[in-house]
């Protein structure tokens, strides 16, 4: 039978709607595309902290960056809201061809808010030389042979003959032992690097395929490769779960994943793509494990047949190495820049020592040839980076430093993050471990509350996997920290943080008692 004229009426509104709607958020997009370039291409170096008049401070008072990240964040708000009433099928082209485009118009210029890949870049340059990155500090006269002049300018003498250092990225230090005036885009090139060994093998690696002279597009490049590919990921993993792809746009078309991740190609994203595998790794094996114990219970009851032995030896074989590769994968994430070992939690439930030992393994196995080459320097500056940014005395905790002294401030975190971690551990689902990882590394950045905004890649991945919109409140504060470096910007924007996110607990609790089922990922529809 031909359908009423009044349902076809109705059918052709919405379909009229549904596109008017894709139009709108493609727009959106293009509009987020065009502003990341103009932002990137344009504005310069923005050093918030550089006196006003410099010219990395211009911007700092011009407030051209703060205002079209802001501006970002509000259409990419606008985009997470339309993406919900486009259909799956457009929306998951549209988050592939966004993921795709925003990184495409991240590469616009050099990195805008930071200098960490001219680091990256000499470790990798030293490296390819044969020199092992923990041997030397930048300034080392024992590696004037490989200094370049993007990352070793020339220093220019002013009308008196002093020596200056020009540019928006250089500052001036001494060089040792010969003590002259050495001009770098490297910062802390008085201290050996800091990164692991997984980061610096990922350093050497973009660093072959290029001449020294190369300034900083490598690593965007890769850090586009990177970001795209967990896009990719993330979707494929909504699929296969029966999640809303949609989701994924909370990664794919981030303001936050495209200025950190690729502009200024922090290798945070790297451990990022190498957390969120191990975590599908696992959480895949447990799902098999809990569809293979409702099979059983299914047979028992004489609804399906039982599997054969041999079909059980295969599918014990298969989740056995899926959990020991998930494993692997954690040792690596840790190895790339240590914050990651926040993520070990939600995945030891189940399989406590066949995750943690090839972690383990993984981490140690990368250290030997680099501990065989320099000794205890491996460890680098890492005991100089915590005095300096103030967890050894616990100032650095933005918020808990409002009620306690420094000293009590470092306990009552580490108390924080310990009971956080127990509960993570205990009640995460193995098979759904996406919002323990959200609740464990978010609550993580919460309490640190770190003045590098980057460290919240690890967590927008499992936002996106969870549905957990609210803790976009994080990277939203670390941002505003980063760009307005002061310890008012810092405590505002995490007390209105926590506040978001109590405020989604609450809704989401409202919701369930209400009418008996919890907000989250919807079906494919």
């Amino acid at each position: 039978m031909p359908k009423p004229a009044a349902d076809v009426v109705v059918e052709g509104l919405r379909s009229t709607r549904s596109r008017a709607l894709t139009v709108v958020l493609a727009l959106v997009l293009v509009v987020m595309a065009a502003a990341t370039a103009l932002m990137v291409g344009t504005f310069g170096y923005f050093d918030p902290a550089a006196p006003a008049g410099t010219t990395a401070g211009a911007t700092a008072n011009g407030q051209g960056v703060v205002w079209v990240t802001a501006a970002l964040w509000a259409l990419f708000a606008a985009a997470l809201v339309l993406v919900r009433k486009v259909p799956a099928r457009t929306a998951i082209v549209l988050v592939l061809a966004g993921s795709a485009v925003l990184s495409g118009a991240a590469l616009a210029g050099p990195p805008n808010t930071s200098t960490d890949s001219a680091r990256y870049a000499w470790d990798g340059i030293v490296q390819n030389e044969g020199v092992s990155p923990y041997a030397y500090t930048p300034a080392d006269d024992a590696l004037a042979p490989f200094r370049t002049s993007w990352l070793f300018p020339q220093v220019v003498l002013d009308d008196e003959g002093h020596p200056q250092c020009e540019g928006p990225r250089i500052q001036r230090t001494i060089s040792v032992p010969s003590f002259t005036v050495l001009c770098t885009a490297i910062n802390r090139p008085q201290v050996h690097t800091i990164y692991p060994p997984v980061a610096e093998l990922y350093f050497a690696g973009v660093r072959f395929v290029v001449d020294p002279s190369v300034e900083y597009w490598p690593f965007q490049v890769a850090g586009a490769l990177i970001s795209v590919a967990i896009s990719g990921l993330l979707v494929l993993t909504m699929l296969r779960r029966r999640l809303n792809p949609r989701w994924a746009a909370i990664w794919a078309w981030s303001p936050f994943v495209a200025a950190e991740a690729v502009t200024n190609s922090h290798v945070d994203a790297l451990a990022a793509l190498l957390l969120l595998a191990a975590t599908l790794l696992v959480a895949r094996s447990a799902l098999a494990e809990k569809e293979r114990r409702a099979s059983e219970l299914d047979a028992r009851g004489g609804s399906v047949s039982p599997p054969r032995p041999d079909a059980h030896r295969w599918q014990n074989f298969v989740r056995s190495w899926q959990v020991i590769a998930g494993g692997l994968l954690l040792g690596l994430a840790v190895a790339v820049k240590l914050v990651p070992v926040i993520g070990a939690p939600a995945l030891l439930r189940r399989h406590s020592f066949a995750v943690a030992i090839p972690a383990v393994l993984a981490f140690v196995a990368v250290y030997i040839p680099y501990v065989a080459a320099t000794g205890i320097a491996v460890i680098g500056f890492l005991p100089g980076y915590l005095s300096e940014e103030g967890y050894d005395d616990g100032s650095r905790f933005a918020l808990l430093s409002i009620i306690l002294p420094g000293p009590a401030a470092l306990v009552i975190a580490a108390v924080i993050l310990l009971v956080t971690a127990v509960q993570v551990w205990r009640r995460t689902d193995p098979a759904n471990p996406w919002l323990g990882q959200v609740v464990m590394i978010g609550t993580t950045l919460l309490v640190v509350t770190p003045h590098y905004s980057w460290y919240a890649l690890l967590l927008v991945p499992f936002i996106a996997l969870s549905g957990r919109w609210e803790w976009l409140a994080v990277p939203a504060a670390l941002t505003a920290g980063l760009l307005v470096p002061t310890l008012a910007v810092a405590r505002v924007s995490f007390a209105l943080a926590i506040a978001v996110v109590l405020a989604g607990l609450a809704y989401r609790t409202y919701r369930q008692r209400v009418y008996g089922r919890a907000v989250a990922s919807a079906p494919v529809r």
